[in-house]
């Protein structure tokens, strides 16, 4: 297999911002406001080109230090951003947020990292900081969706047991279907990455059997670490 992945020129990347522009379009026909749209987009070129320049020295490091530092504001900031959709003021929940991302993430990371890679150095940057932002970010959606929901059904003046199994369900909804498709309707980022670099098919498949578990697993544990946590007091 060719083992070089092709350079997209910049003319050409552009070409994909089409899609977008017309989202766009549509959120201002239909009257849906698109500041937060195009400040998302603007957002999210700005980090990932200084990313991009940040991880070419975080990758080349050997200090362990630096790599726990990175993983810690991933989860520092993910944690708030997860609490995002919510009202009021989102420092109330923060600590639990926190905390529910940190055990069912750091501890997903930990087995993955040390358990099924083996990792030599146990900090390789490499691997830790990927795999932890898949992690991460997997675990922030899922909280923030069992968050916004759980706050729906409280509303409502739904039973805790009631508002956390409903809360639960619905925010594992994009985690099952993704099992459901992989393979099937999709080809996840990962395996097409590694595909695309020519490593096998058939490696690439137990690369991604792990992201699906370690992903699922450590979303699931923290929405439910979560959805404890706010479990009213009396």
């Amino acid at each position: 297999m060719n083992n070089s992945v092709q350079l997209i020129p910049i003319a050409q990347l552009a070409l994909v911002f089409l899609p977008v522009a017309v989202v766009v379009l549509l959120l201002y026909r239909w009257s849906l406001g698109v500041g937060t749209t195009l400040y998302a987009m603007a957002r999210m070129l700005v980090q990932l080109l200084l990313v991009g320049y940040a991880l070419t020295y975080i990758f080349e490091t050997r200090h362990a230090g630096l790599v726990m530092l990175v993983l810690a504001v991933m989860l520092i900031a993910a944690s708030w951003i997860a609490l995002r959709p919510l009202p009021g003021d989102r420092r109330k929940r923060y600590t639990r947020a926190l905390g529910s991302m940190a055990l069912g993430g750091g501890l997903t990371l930990a087995l993955v990292s040390q358990g099924v890679l083996a990792l030599d150095p146990w900090f390789e940057p490499r691997y830790m900081v990927p795999l932890g932002g898949m992690i991460f970010s997997n675990a922030m959606n899922t909280v923030s969706l069992a968050a916004e929901r759980f706050e729906a059904e409280t509303a409502n003046q739904a039973p805790y047991e009631q508002a956390r199994r409903t809360a639960l369900q619905t925010a594992l909804i994009p985690l099952i279907n993704s099992l459901f498709a992989v393979g099937l309707v999709a080809l996840p980022g990962m395996m097409t990455g590694q595909i695309l670099s020519g490593v096998s098919p058939l490696i690439a498949v137990r690369y991604q059997i792990m992201v699906m578990c370690m992903t699922f697993g450590s979303a699931g544990i923290a929405a439910v670490c979560y959805l404890m946590l706010v479990k009213p007091r009396g």
